[in-house]
């Protein structure tokens, strides 16, 4: 066996990022001893546990070789046909073709196998994945992006029509930083959301104006950002440029308003910057406040463009409550909320602590926390703005707070810094509430926690992503 073979393998198990898992004696290749009688392991990409699947190698490694789907001879038992039409080419969604139920049963699966197979955890207890009411229309928001290259499709190519390829506005192809997908439709935001696409494809593919390049870096238009609350009617359109143009911008707003009413704020960020981020060095307002308003829970919160907050929100409450319900407050606790974002779990606690204190280190997040304790009648709360790839310690004791009986931590997915870790070690809280987007890196992390004195008591997924492999996951450390 070799590099470009087409071979057909039996697809046994399901691994981290959605690849199915085939095995084959050792024997069947060339450069590797199968004196120790085991199996080879193969990721395959797009296959199912169940599936028979003829498959290209794409990489045959000492310990382990990668193929991907080129036909499937007999399909896996929850195998269902995609709702979206670029399913397969586009990046956003990976799982559309199997059984939601399924969906969850393969992302505890793989949270469990990370936490004992690269963690070596032992003796803590996996409570059961909390799954998704809704599986479709349940982001809050989506980056789309601007691209001078488009992506043809290959029944586009085939097709006789005449197609623009200088022109997309929709997703980007997997690993292709500047081939992008031209959508007219997804099925993870609101039916709105593809309204506003399509009529600002329409307006400006109308002008000719011109699409940022990441080659010459010259272009104007970078990306177009859709925020829709869950529980309120605001909708914010956040066009992101390399620079500014106050007409453009001012009759873009009039055709937008014009065409959808509904929408409650145009924001024009501006990115200076050479990095392609969805992120303005500044921002001006076009039309509304330039917020929108949401609510988790009980609580109210103020978003700006560039602050985080929860993607799932329907499921960010189930996710605060897991957070909320293994912290186990007796409300004389003092919380640190590291990566605080906005505010959102400092103030959905806020009523079970005596006092919280958030750090995060974006200004707009911080900005907008303070507003939403003030918008929720929160007074034991506050926010502190810190670099939390350097020590936060420092910002302690200039300010002369209280050390923690408890800290929740939600980073991204890259982790915590290992600063931070050893920041939190140095502060001994009772308890560790360790939510994150990314079990790989949370697991390493808690390995790090469990040298310096804490013990894993238990875990729990929560899937805040139907259609995709990515899984949330809330951990509960208790100091030794």
């Amino acid at each position: 066996m070799k590099k470009g073979d087409v071979v057909t393998l039996e697809i046994e198990s399901y691994a981290f990022e959605g690849k199915g898992i085939a095995r084959i004696n050792k024997s069947e290749l060339n450069h590797v001893s199968d004196s120790d009688n085991k199996k080879y392991v193969i990721f395959v990409h797009h296959a199912y546990p169940g599936d028979v699947v003829k498959a290209k190698i794409l990489k045959l490694k000492k310990s382990y070789g990668e193929a991907k789907v080129e036909e499937i001879i007999s399909p896996a038992k929850g195998r269902i046909v995609p709702k979206c039409k670029y399913f397969g080419v586009c990046g956003g969604c990976k799982q559309q073709d199997l059984e939601y139920s399924l969906q969850i049963k393969y992302k505890e699966e793989q949270v469990v196998d990370i936490f004992n197979r690269l963690g070596g955890f032992e003796n803590y207890t996996v409570e059961p994945v909390l799954p998704s009411e809704k599986i479709y229309y349940y982001r809050n928001k989506m980056e789309f992006s601007f691209s001078a290259k488009r992506w043809l499709t290959t029944e586009e190519i085939n097709s006789q029509a005449e197609i623009d390829s200088y022109f997309a506005l929709g997703l980007h192809i997997p690993r292709m930083f500047d081939k992008v997908l031209d959508i007219d439709e997804c099925f993870l935001q609101s039916p709105v959301s593809n309204t506003i696409l399509n009529k600002t494809r329409e307006f400006f593919k109308s002008r000719n104006v011109s699409v940022y390049s990441t080659k010459t870096h010259t272009g104007f238009l970078r990306n177009l950002v859709i925020r829709i609350s869950a529980h309120t009617n605001d909708i914010m359109v956040n066009l992101v440029t390399s620079g500014e143009d106050d007409d453009l911008m001012h009759e873009y707003t009039e055709y937008l308003k014009s065409e959808i009413p509904e929408i409650t704020t145009i924001i024009n960020n501006i990115n200076l910057k050479k990095s392609q981020v969805a992120l303005g060095d500044y921002e001006k307002v076009y039309a509304g406040t330039g917020f929108i308003y949401d609510k988790i829970g009980n609580y109210r919160y103020r978003i700006s463009a560039n602050s985080f907050f929860q993607t799932n929100t329907f499921q960010a409450e189930k996710l605060y409550g897991v957070a909320l319900d293994f912290a186990g407050f007796k409300g004389s606790e003092v919380v640190y909320d590291l990566y605080s974002g906005a505010g959102t779990i400092s103030i959905f606690i806020s009523g079970h602590v005596k006092k919280v204190y958030g750090f995060e280190s974006v200004d707009s997040a911080v900005a907008d926390a303070k507003v939403n304790c003030e918008l929720n009648n929160v007074n034991n709360a506050g926010f502190i703005l810190a670099d939390l790839n350097k020590s936060f310690i420092p910002k302690v004791k200039d300010l002369g707070i209280e050390l923690p009986d408890v800290i929740i931590a939600d980073p991204p997915r890259s982790g915590m810094n290992p600063k931070t870790v050893n920041d939190i070690l140095k502060l001994k809280p009772e308890k560790i509430v360790y939510v994150s987007c990314n079990p790989a890196t949370q697991a390493r992390d808690i390995k790090l926690l469990i040298e310096g004195g804490y013990k894993l008591i238990k875990i729990k997924p929560v899937d805040m992503f139907p259609q995709t492999y990515h899984i949330e996951n809330v951990a509960l450390l208790k100091r030794v």
